[in-house]
This record gives C-alpha cells, structure tokens and sequence, in this order.
C-alpha cells in the first residue's frame, strides 16, 4: 500500500504559475492559498504553497492546467544536469608571406575582419563605408561565410546579437545616419554581453549631412551607446595599415570582454589607399563556452538582456562595470610622437592626426618642442599615458573636425586624473571639413608665443 510519505508532494514553479485558482479548490487541506505578489518575469500572481498539511494526494496535480506549474517533488529533484560546455579554441593558422598591398581603407578593414576570423556580416549599404561591405559580400561565400544585406541598419544589428549569441564573430560597416539606427541594438547586445564589431566611418552631419569626412560621432561612441550605463571599447585608427589592424584587434577584444566594440574612422580615411602589409597568421575561431549553439553541452546556456527584478538588473549592471575597469586598467592606447621634451602637445585622431604629425614635424624645424598625443582608444581615454607628459606642458592643443567632442574626452579623463591643469586651446573644422597642416601649424605658433 502506497502511504502519504512514499507519495510525491508538489512544488510550485512560479513561473509557469498564472493564479488560476484550480488547485486551491482542489485541495481539502487548504495547503494553497491566493498569492499576493506579482512575479516579475510574468506580471501575474502565483498562488502559495505551505505543506505543513499536505497529506499528497495529488489532486493538485490533476486541477493544475498549466504544465510544471504544480509539480511532483521528486520531478523536480530529478531535474537533467546538462554537461558543462567546454570552449573550443581560436586556432592560428600560418600565413604564406606576401607583399604589401596598396589597399583602400574598407577593404583593409574588410581584411582585417577575414583574418580576425570573422565569417557573418550584416549591413545596409551607406556611403563611405559601402566599398567594404562589397568586398565581404564577394569573399565571404568563398570562405564558407555568410554575408546579409539587410533591409536597414536596425535590422543588420539585431542579425549581430542572433550570430554573436551562436558565438559567431559578426560584424558590420556603417557610417554615421547608419550608426544612429544601431544603437538600440548595440545597447541590447552590450546587456547581454554579446561580442561583436561595428566599424562606423564618420561623415558630416547632423542629419543626412553630406558624404564628407567627419568626427562627429565621437561622442556618440564613446558617451551614448544606447540606453542604460552602457560602453565599449573604440578604435580610432589614422591609416589604411591601422584599419587592418585595428579591426582585427577589435574582435580579439570583444571575445576577451564579451562586449561590442567600435572601430571608429572617417570618410577620408575609408576611402583613401595606402600601403598595407597583411600578418604572418589569421584566426580559425573556436566555440565560447557561454554560446546558445542548440547542441547537449550548450542546452543549458542563456543570453539575454532582460533582467525584470531591479536588484538583479544592479548586479548585471555591477558586473559590466567591473568589466569596463578592466578594459580601462589594461586595454587604452596611445601613439606618442616627438613627446619627450615636447612643450606643447598636439592631440588629434583619425586622419586630422595625419596632418597633426607633418605640422609637429614642421614646428620642430622651426624650434618649436611640439609633439603629437594620438590616443588610438577614444574610450577608454588613454589618460595614464598622457598623464606623465602633463607636468612640462604649456599647451595643449586639440586638433578635430568636431565641436570639441575629442576634446571633452580629453577633459572629462584629465579631470578624474587630478593632473595639473594646463591651458587647451583647438583647431576645429565641421560639415565635412578637416583641418589642415598650416592651421596647425599657425596655431600651435601662436599659442607658444
């Protein structure tokens, strides 16, 4: 004979739960009562469960009309413990050795990226980034990838975070109207700390704007990546060799910190050729062991941005803070230019920072101890490299085609630095408009005057 011990009890699971009210009147012993909070990831209300009573006769089992919303003790006790993934490793395969090549800005970023090991790319077509998502859309089914125009940028970016939670190395080109429409999807992707890289070349704007190059989206990358407490790490490479380079790198990155990250270039940059010397090796990418690849060892994963209880969602948040400290502590990047005796300082990225160079190479013939700071991460803002620099200073002068959207950078980690204030002064152009070698030139004289 079967007892009332040796018959399961039930256990609730809240989540499946949706108050109908059957059990209650089911059971004779008034072990389940009408609930009276609202569980977060339903928005409905769970009835309450106490055994002290409970002589398990299991008529609950029967009334309940919702499957796993009452179940049988030993069910859930016996619940299937899926394997622990295991992370497949990158491979690094050899490179047979080559010349250099004279490429155009997108299509060494488009190289870099193959070589990075990246074999999913989402885009909607947008001047002056267009040429590199061509040459994806010609390689990448050669190389047993996947390229997919999408039907805009909203769309391109969501089609991210899907291969990016498969553990896919995807990316995307864009430029600046386009950029605008990714950031909803970026801040999802950042939630749920999904890699991925967007390569934006910034034109004039706001707005439509013309196709001219710009650096208006500085602020935009760095300070607005969609809603929330949200960053990643951006790239701000000066050369065609740099945008090879730095796209490569940007996947690395990702994958280290499970976190979007932009390349930022502008339009003269994306356009222009030069030469480019590809590496010795490229990445065969493995699997991460937190990707939902729908195999048995991977079943048990989750990716998500959702979190409906706030002290969950602060924790989430905690840990992507966390995260940021260490991008900041190990990953910020500078390239330092005559700056070792320099007197005055010249800050300036992406092709203004060509120009920048020539005029500290001018100046210096002049007599004038000019240097360039080239930060090469705009955020985080490489303050610990300057920061040495800062006691010899006079000046320092900001070089960009924005309104002061470098320099804010440059305040805001001077200022949590506590270094020692010195005078700023600028060179700025907007609308598709760079400054150049002269300006540079004139103002820094001026300034040392």
């Amino acid at each position: 004979m079967t007892t009332a011990v040796d018959r399961p009890r039930p256990v609730l699971a809240p989540q499946f739960c949706k108050g109908c009210g059957r059990c209650i009147d089911s059971c004779a012993h008034h072990c389940i009562e009408p609930g009276t909070s609202v569980h977060p990831a339903t928005g409905l209300i769970p009835v309450v469960v106490t055994l002290d009573r409970c002589t398990a006769c299991g008529l609950c089992f029967d009334a309940c009309p919702e499957p796993y919303g009452l179940r049988p003790d030993r069910e859930a006790a016996a619940a299937p413990a899926w394997p622990k993934a295991e992370p497949v490793p990158d491979r690094l395969v050899p490179l047979p050795p080559s010349d250099p090549l004279v490429l155009k800005g997108m299509y060494a970023s488009a190289i870099g990226a193959i070589l990075a090991g990246c074999r999913h790319f989402f885009g909607y077509p947008i001047t002056p980034s267009t040429e590199g998502s061509e040459l994806m859309a010609k390689l990448l089914p050669q190389l047993d990838g996947q390229f997919v125009q999408a039907v805009s940028e909203v769309a391109a970016i969501n089609m991210m975070y899907g291969a990016a939670a498969a553990g896919a190395r995807a990316m995307s080109f864009t430029s600046s109207p386009g950029f605008s429409l990714m950031l909803e999807g970026l801040s999802y992707m950042i939630g749920a700390r999904l890699p991925g890289v967007v390569v934006n070349v910034m034109r004039g704007g706001p707005g439509l704007g013309n196709i001219g190059p710009g650096q208006s989206d500085i602020k935009l990358a760095c300070r607005g990546l969609g809603h929330g407490d949200t960053h990643a790490i951006v790239l701000a490479p000066s050369t065609p060799q740099e945008m090879l380079e730095l796209t490569a790198l940007a996947f690395d990155l990702s994958f280290t910190y499970r976190n979007p990250v932009i390349v930022l270039a502008d339009g003269y940059l994306g356009q222009m050729t030069g030469k480019v010397s590809l590496p010795s090796q490229m990445v065969r990418p493995g699997i991460p062991e937190w990707a939902v690849t729908g195999d048995r060892s991977h079943r048990h994963n989750l990716v998500s941005s959702i979190f409906l209880e706030e002290s969950e969602l602060e924790e989430n948040n905690r840990l992507h803070f966390a995260t940021y400290a260490r991008i900041a502590d190990a990953e910020a990047r500078a390239d330092l230019f005559a700056c070792d005796d320099a007197e005055v300082l010249v800050v300036a990225c992406n092709t203004p920072a060509r120009m920048a160079k020539g005029a500290v190479s001018t100046l210096r013939s002049r007599g004038i101890k000019a240097g360039l700071f080239r930060p090469i991460t705009l955020w985080p803002f490489p303050i610990r490299l300057l920061a040495p620099l800062l006691p010899r200073l006079r000046h320092l002068v900001v070089v960009e085609a924005s309104d002061r959207q470098l320099e804010d950078e440059l305040r805001l980690a001077m200022s949590y630095d506590g270094g020692p204030a010195i005078a700023i002064d600028r060179v700025n152009h907007y609308g598709g408009v760079l400054p150049s070698h002269d300006e540079i030139v004139e103002r820094v004289a001026e300034v040392s005057a």
